[in-house]
C-alpha cells in the first residue's frame, strides 16, 4: 500500500501569478492532483504545474465530491494540492473540508497565499492602517447565501469608524452603501472597488459612499471585486509614525539625528 501523502491547501494568491508564494509555487510544481476554484483562479497559475498533473475545477464539485477526489487522491499516495483563491482563511470554505479530511486520518498542511485585499491596497498605494485616522481594518461581507451574524451587520460595523474591506457584496453596493451611512460614516467618505486586481483587466474605480453605487451600476461590475472603504484614501492629513521619529527611540534607535541621517545630509 502506497504512504499516505498529506493535502496541501495552498493560497494562490490575488490572480497575478507572481504573487505565488515560493512555497506555494514549489507545491503547485511538485502535485500529483491540483484540485482548483476555476470561477476564482487565474489559469496561467496552472502553467506550473506538471504536465502530467490531474487537475479538477471544484467550481463544479460539491463538498462531497470535492473531499472524496481528494481523499481517494491522497489514499492512493498522490500529492494533492488544494488551489483556493488568495488566502484560504478568508471566505475559502476550506475549515469544512479540512475537518471532514481530518476525520478520515488524512493531515492538511496550509500554505497562506496574498489576499486580494492586501494586492487592492497595494494597488491603491495605501496603507490601511494610517497613524491618525484609523488603526483597525475590518474585513466583512455582506448577507448573502452564507448568513452574517446580526452583531455583525455592516450598520452595526460601521460605528467605529475604521477601515472597512468588505468582499463578495459589489451587486449589493447600493445596499451596503446604504447601511454604512446608517451606521455614522459621513456620506463623502472615500470609496474604492477593484474589479480583479493584479489580473491583466483589472479595473479600478473610485468614489464617495454617496456615488460609488451609481459608477459601479455604469461600469457594469458585478462580481469578482473587492470595496475599500475609509478616511484612508483620502490624501489629506495624518499622523506621522512613530516608527521613524527622529525623536521616538525604541530599543534599536536612540532619540536624535543618527550617523545614517548626518551622512545623508552632507
Amino acid at each position: 500500500m502506497p504512504k499516505m501523502e498529506k493535502v496541501y491547501f495552498v493560497g494562490a494568491g490575488p490572480g497575478e501569478p507572481e504573487l505565488l508564494t515560493l512555497k506555494g509555487l514549489r507545491l503547485l510544481k511538485q502535485a500529483d492532483v491540483i484540485v482548483y476554484t476555476g470561477s476564482l483562479i487565474n489559469p496561467s497559475i496552472l502553467n506550473y504545474t506538471k504536465s502530467n498533473a490531474q487537475k479538477h475545477d471544484s467550481a463544479i464539485l460539491n463538498l462531497d465530491e470535492i473531499v472524496g477526489l481528494i481523499a481517494q487522491s491522497v489514499k492512493q499516495g498522490k500529492r494533492v494540492v488544494r488551489l483556493c483563491g488568495g488566502d484560504p482563511s478568508l471566505y475559502g470554505a476550506t475549515q469544512e473540508q479540512i475537518d471532514i479530511l481530518r476525520t478520515q486520518g488524512i493531515e492538511c498542511e496550509v500554505i497562506p497565499g496574498v489576499s486580494s485585499f492586501l494586492a487592492a491596497a497595494a494597488s491603491l498605494k495605501r496603507e490601511l492602517t494610517l497613524p491618525g485616522v484609523s488603526q483597525t481594518v475590518i474585513i466583512t461581507r455582506p448577507d448573502g447565501r452564507t448568513p452574517t451574524p446580526r452583531r455583525e451587520a455592516i450598520k452595526t460595523l460601521a460605528k467605529h469608524g475604521a477601515t472597512m474591506v468588505i468582499f463578495l457584496g459589489i451587486q449589493k453596493i447600493r445596499k451596503f452603501c446604504k447601511e454604512l451611512t446608517e451606521g455614522g460614516y459621513p456620506r463623502n467618505t472615500p470609496v474604492a472597488v477593484l474589479y480583479k486586481v493584479t489580473w491583466p483587466e483589472e479595473t479600478i474605480i473610485r468614489g464617495t459612499i454617496n456615488n460609488i453605487a451609481s459608477k459601479v451600476e455604469q461600469s457594469k461590475i458585478s462580481k469578482t471585486a473587492i470595496v475599500i472603504v475609509g478616511k484612508i484614501l483620502s490624501e489629506g492629513d495624518y499622523d506621522r509614525s512613530k516608527l521613524y521619529d527622529p525623536h521616538f527611540t525604541h530599543a534599536y534607535r536612540k532619540g536624535g539625528t543618527t550617523q545614517c541621517s548626518k551622512e545623508a545630509s552632507q
